[in-house]
């Protein structure tokens, strides 16, 4: 019985990876947030990194695919690799939306993603980090590394959108609940290192696309060396999910 339900998963779990990874094909172009939708429309919100941090989507894509594939077809009834299944599932089949929503209802794909981040946080939760991390629980932290910081990105250029607050005020107050939300998880969960990457290419974006803008550029810079000391620096010992 559990076995069919592992297998059931897996399978669930293989098909809404390639639903989200494929979703650029059958979505509207996306480049981030139409301006115009915007009370206030600004071209690159000062929150926003720098368009070639995007390109990190490659690598979670083909990771998602490579774990979910994986996890199908040659792990489908192992324990270890079924418990991160049903929250990762949640988060990618509601990413498999979230371009179509966000071409047209910026509020909602701001609640969307910040769902997708939760789910994705628990996944990375009871993903075993001793068992084929490479395969398992790396690719999972990375993603949820990067949703930690476009969750927060998303929600800022939205504010900044419709006017809740400056453009600077809102970028620090984003930029400080990035760290805030990262450094609270490495130091609560200890997750493989792939999170916190996640999280600093994000802030190197962002510091590339506010370069000489000091009072932005600054913090972010602080940020990321906060987050590449604390992992690197930290004991390895698991807590919370990593026992296993």
């Amino acid at each position: 019985m559990f076995r069919q339900t592992f297998r059931m998963k897996a399978i669930l779990l293989f098909v809404a990876t390639l639903a989200f990874v494929l979703s650029p094909l059958w979505s509207p172009s996306f480049k981030g947030y139409d301006p115009s939708m915007f009370p206030n429309p600004v071209d690159k919100p000062a929150v926003q990194p720098a368009g070639w941090a995007f390109s990190i989507w490659s690598l979670i894509y083909l990771w998602l695919v490579i774990h979910a594939a994986w996890g199908l077809f040659k792990r489908a009834e192992v324990s270890g690799w079924d418990q991160p299944r049903w929250p990762l599932f949640v988060s990618l089949a509601l990413g498999a939306s979230w371009l179509v929503v966000a071409t047209s209802q910026p509020w909602l794909a701001t609640l969307q993603i910040w769902i997708m981040w939760a789910a994705a946080v628990w996944a990375m939760a009871h993903a075993p980090r001793t068992l084929e991390p490479a395969l398992l629980s790396w690719p999972i932290s990375l993603y949820a590394g990067w949703l930690t910081a476009a969750s927060a990105v998303g929600t800022g250029v939205v504010l900044i959108g419709y006017n809740i607050g400056s453009e600077t005020v809102v970028t620090l107050l984003m930029l400080s609940l990035v760290a805030a939300l990262s450094l609270t998880l490495i130091l609560w969960l200890r997750p493989p290192r792939g999170y916190a990457l996640g999280v600093i290419w994000a802030l190197i974006g962002v510091i590339a696309a506010n370069w000489g803008h000091d009072v932005i550029m600054l913090p972010a810079c602080i940020y990321a060396l906060a987050l590449l000391v604390l992992t690197f620096w930290q004991p390895r010992s698991p807590r919370h999910g990593y026992s296993h």
